[in-house]
């Protein structure tokens, strides 16, 4: 039987009842309830009951209600609402509880003769009010309203997330601004990186970072030096953006990364990556991509598809997430480099993968098809006849962040050459839609090397549920997802592993209340 607003009454017969025998079965003893499991239980039917009769408080079958029954409810409002308040307070011992709702009994009438007029309520409610086919359809009803409050609430959260994911917080804002600001007022245009000689010496330990984040480049870098066995042996190519540029060279100016060797370079600067040579350029300059990005197909509101937001994210239209298919063009005389993203944090010595044979591969990665939506079938669009007729859907993928490139190997199988061919095919966004590892997927397929999965762990920046072990074990841990680690929205249990790099007591960062 379900009536409307009878449930009111019902949780007062409920939790009088409930606490009577309570009190009874645990022999009225004082302070919290003792009874262990049966105190649980008791807590846990308490708290049931309460859902469940909120939710049929919620039906509204009108018109069902006579006047004597609607005084009786008045009369008892008051009661109603003092036990939702009392109920709702946490870590409420039940024999607490019930003393409350015996009070609040017993200052209008005795508990007696209140559960007598409720007896009395509750049969005019069944004689009256019971209909189950407009209870089947209320139901009906609110379970659909609820359904699209669910929807709605996942769209929110999705939009929300992504907004609080690239939009820049106010001390990464300032820092930069500090950096450029002493790096003109104090004469820093005209010093350069000290051995310069390294920058080209095969026999060294080299590493590409492409960013615009002055900090997190300076904890890989950092991360990188701090766990090295001879920081001077390693070598580290930063390219930025000209907004940033300036910024950068004076941090590593002023911090200068131990004994290794650092350049930093302007990706604006690179006169060769222009849209004649670059079809990723080309097309970011064209007005369908621009409408693209920021039109049609893209969510600009809670209401808009959730599945396209991760699309809308700045790095997407910087040519700095896509430099790294020009590896050779941007270091000519280097035969190794490990590419390293400005989202990850060192923990071990990494010379070791100079030493890996990649068996004639061009890219060194983990594998991460371990779950089944790695494999390329989720990254690449097998409906197109150029996808399905070139590659199996059920490939492994793999994961940019840390990659060890044989750019030997690359100029002679002429890598680029394929990524520039890929890339025209999929102007119209057939093949794939955005980012950088689809592309990476096709350009390096049957031409990537499998390294051991405990050199690179993934997921810091979206799973919370990450094996810790694997945590501590690995060479390199990589916060891929929304929750970087220099953001509120960072998983807490992992940010450790990236702040114990930061250098709190660096006088910009005081002033920028980074700590």
């Amino acid at each position: 039987m379900i009536i409307h607003r009878i449930p009111r009454y019902i949780l007062v017969t409920i939790m009088l009842m409930l606490n009577l025998h309570i009190l009874y079965a645990c022999g009225m003893q004082a302070g919290p309830l003792n009874c262990n499991i049966k105190n649980i239980l008791m807590q846990k039917l308490l708290k049931l009951k309460i859902m469940m009769i909120s939710m049929i408080l919620c039906l509204n079958i009108p018109g069902r209600v006579n006047m004597p029954l609607e005084m009786h409810i008045l009369m008892l409002n008051y009661s109603h609402g003092t036990i939702i308040k009392v109920s709702s307070v946490p870590n409420l011992s039940i024999i607490h509880l019930g003393l409350c709702f015996l009070y609040i009994f017993c200052s209008v009438l005795s508990a007696l003769d209140r559960a007598k007029e409720m007896g009395h309520i509750l049969s005019l409610a069944k004689d009256q009010l019971y209909d189950c086919i407009e209870v089947a359809r209320t139901l009906r009803a609110m379970l659909q309203m609820k359904e699209t409050n669910v929807l709605e609430m996942k769209k929110k959260s999705a939009f929300l997330t992504q907004l609080a994911a690239k939009t820049v917080p106010r001390p990464l804002h300032c820092l930069p601004l500090l950096l450029a600001t002493d790096y003109l007022l104090q004469g820093y245009e005209n010093k350069e990186f000290p051995n310069s000689e390294n920058l080209e010496d095969n026999s060294l330990f080299h590493y590409a970072i492409f960013s615009d984040n002055v900090l997190a480049t300076s904890i890989v870098i950092n991360s990188t030096v701090l766990n090295a066995k001879e920081p001077e042996k390693h070598v580290f190519h930063v390219v930025t953006d000209k907004l940033n540029f300036v910024s950068m060279r004076m941090w590593f100016l002023v911090n200068p990364p131990g004994g290794a060797t650092i350049e930093v370079k302007n990706v604006d600067a690179f006169t060769w990556l222009n849209s004649s040579y670059c079809p990723v350029l080309r097309q970011l300059e064209s007005a369908r991509m621009r409408d693209y990005y920021f039109h049609a197909h893209q969510a600009s509101s809670t209401t808009s598809g959730a599945d396209n937001l991760k699309y809308r994210n700045p790095k997407y239209l910087s040519m700095l997430n896509h430099l790294r298919f020009y590896l050779p063009e941007v270091y000519p005389k280097l035969e190794k480099i490990l590419f390293l993203d400005d989202d990850i944090v060192v923990q071990k010595d990494l010379t070791p993968l100079w030493s890996v044979d990649l068996k004639g591969m061009v890219n060194g990665a983990i594998e991460t098809c371990k779950e089944s939506f790695h494999r390329l079938d989720k990254y690449l669009n097998f409906s197109n006849p150029n996808i399905y007729e070139n590659f199996d859907p059920n490939a492994c993928g793999w994961a940019f962040g840390m990659n060890m490139f044989d750019l030997k190997e690359w100029r002679l199988r002429n890598i680029t050459g394929i990524y520039h061919r890929w890339q025209d095919m999929n102007e119209d966004r057939t093949l794939w839609k955005l980012g950088t590892l689809p592309p990476g997927l096709i350009t390096f397929y049957n031409l990537t090397y499998p390294l051991d999965r405990t050199w690179h762990v993934l997921g810091l920046g979206y799973d919370p549920a990450l094996n810790q072990t694997a945590i501590q074990d690995a060479g390199v841990v990589h916060y891929n997802g929304n929750y970087k680690p220099w953001l509120d929205l960072a998983i807490d249990k992992y940010r450790s592993y990236w702040s114990k790099y930061v250098m709190f007591d660096n006088p910009y960062l005081k002033l920028c209340n980074i700590g």
